[in-house]
């Protein structure tokens, strides 16, 4: 640099602060020079409309509480719940509550074996869920499951067969994109090119055990036995690491993928030594990288289950979405961060429309995949279940 004096410039750095002091030289732009733009995102223009297609389905199986997100969901769409079926009284009772029109039913085959009933959903035991959605889609339904929807190699392997001797769909509710609006409108500048093609996602997604300490102040009920065991709910990686590597997938565009390297461990649960309290794994797609990690370490003071972030390395851009909370700002959820080559921008996604109930009941009716792809759908849970077969225990000192 012709003329640049070093003594001069700490001098002026001093004087006036080392920004300030860059910036009066021209090495640095001012703060704020790119414009900072704040917006709100509109909702859909269908988002008023009546659903164009009505459909029956019923539940069978509400061992998780995720099942009343699923039934909100088709019901939006244009669904109707009929019947439901449960072995747990507490769920039972709950959920009889919640629905008081739909129809309880004595046994799954009342279910299975009705030919009005077009669709059969589920939130049982993670390691129930996909034997019945075969048994499902051989009885003429499509099926839905919470995450996770398949935990070993098996019964992954039935369910294709399955899908591809009855032509039935079998979804898995990945409900972390599928039912987060700031999630749905970061797929939708992905698609526009908002931020070039994208290279890898970070997904941070920490969990709460128990909300609110439990008891009368809780926010959620205490935790069933099979919580604990990893042959039911899956292992951490397959179970809430399924969301993650969904939106891995969805994002970077990849039709392929492997898992380079997994780790778990229980850190802090000894009177449940088979749990799994953390976990993460690096993926390597076709089409871009991925990095999850997963925990159970959520501190009440955060008031929600779990501050979820997920970040999005594009190759003009970068996306960061803070899903339930904007930790030390405020309590609201759904905000995106969009910085590119010429500003950066801050939306809030509440008002955000949520495709999946409308689209997937069209899927049923006509019989596409627009709502969630089979194969993409099928690959997640495929990748969680290896990543967590080939995890390294990890145990700390």
């Amino acid at each position: 640099m012709n003329g640049f004096n070093r003594r001069d410039f700490f001098r002026t750095a001093g004087a006036m602060g080392m920004m300030g002091g860059l910036a009066e030289m021209g090495l640095a732009e001012p703060l704020g020079a790119r414009p900072m733009v704040h917006e709100t995102a509109a909702p859909a223009a269908w988002e008023n409309d009546a659903p164009k297609h009505s459909i029956n389905f019923a539940v069978c199986g509400m061992s998780h509480d995720h099942i009343y997100g699923m039934v909100n969901a088709i019901t939006r769409g244009g669904g109707k719940l009929v019947a439901f079926y449960g072995s747990e009284p507490n769920k039972v009772a709950r959920f009889k509550k919640q629905y008081p029109d739909a129809k309880q039913v004595e046994s799954e085959d009342a279910i299975l074996h009705d030919p009005s009933i077009q669709l059969v959903m589920s939130s049982a035991i993670a390691s129930e869920r996909a034997p019945l959605g075969v048994r499902a889609m051989k009885a003429g339904k499509d099926f839905l499951s919470d995450k996770p929807g398949i935990t070993t190699l098996e019964q992954l392997a039935a369910v294709r067969k399955t899908v591809k001797e009855t032509k039935r769909i079998y979804a898995i509710m990945y409900s972390e994109l599928l039912e987060v609006k700031s999630a749905i409108k970061a797929g939708e500048l992905v698609r526009q090119g908002a931020i070039g093609q994208v290279i890898q996602t970070i997904n941070i997604a920490p969990h709460q055990i128990v909300q609110g300490g439990g008891g009368a102040n809780g926010g959620a009920d205490p935790r069933p036995d099979w919580f604990w065991v990893p042959e039911q709910y899956g292992g951490i990686l397959c179970d809430i690491g399924s969301h993650q590597v969904d939106q891995f997938l969805y994002y970077t565009g990849s039709t392929s993928a492997e898992i380079v390297e997994s780790q778990i461990s229980n850190i802090a649960h000894p009177e449940h030594p088979k749990f799994q309290d953390f976990g993460d794994m690096v993926l390597r797609g076709n089409k871009g990288f991925g990095y999850v990690r997963l925990d159970w370490f959520t501190p009440d003071g955060l008031g929600t289950w779990g501050d979820g972030r997920l970040f999005l390395l594009g190759t003009k851009g970068y996306i960061e979405v803070r899903k339930y909370t904007n930790v030390g700002v405020n309590k609201t959820g759904n905000n995106l961060f969009l910085v590119d080559g010429q500003q950066q921008r801050y939306i809030d996604c509440n008002q955000v429309s949520l495709p999946f109930g409308p689209q997937f009941v069209e899927d049923i009716v006509n019989r596409t995949h627009i709502a969630q792809d089979q194969e993409q759908a099928l690959l997640a849970a495929e990748l969680v279940i290896k990543a967590q077969m080939q995890a390294k225990w990890v145990k700390l000192t």
